[in-house]
């Protein structure tokens, strides 16, 4: 598996935004159940979110993107997918410095 953050901007529309929003958290929550979301969340200033995937490869990451309510609800304005090398992590101590 590999890990990909998605970097997401929200539109202005807070209140379409907050309708899908339930639905949202839903569908990340089964893919956290599923093992396939390392972590999410909203960016302070609530303008957008980080998402971060673990796939076999970048097709799957985008198709979690892809089938992301907030996707289909056009609540995203930009979103930048990347495969991260995460070297350090508080979270894990599988992970390990993979440094050239």
């Amino acid at each position: 598996m590999a890990t990909f953050a998605a970097v997401l901007t929200f539109i202005d529309d807070i209140e379409r935004r907050l309708t899908v929003r339930p639905r949202h958290r839903e569908y990340l929550q089964e893919l956290l159940a599923a093992g396939t979301l390392h972590e999410s969340g909203p960016f302070a200033d609530d303008t957008g979110a980080l998402i971060v995937y673990e796939a076999v490869d970048e097709t799957m990451a985008r198709q979690f993107l892809a089938d992301d309510p907030y996707t289909e609800a056009g609540v995203i304005a930009d979103a930048s997918l990347h495969e991260w090398k995460i070297l350090f992590s508080g979270s894990s101590a599988e992970k390990s410095p993979s440094v050239p």
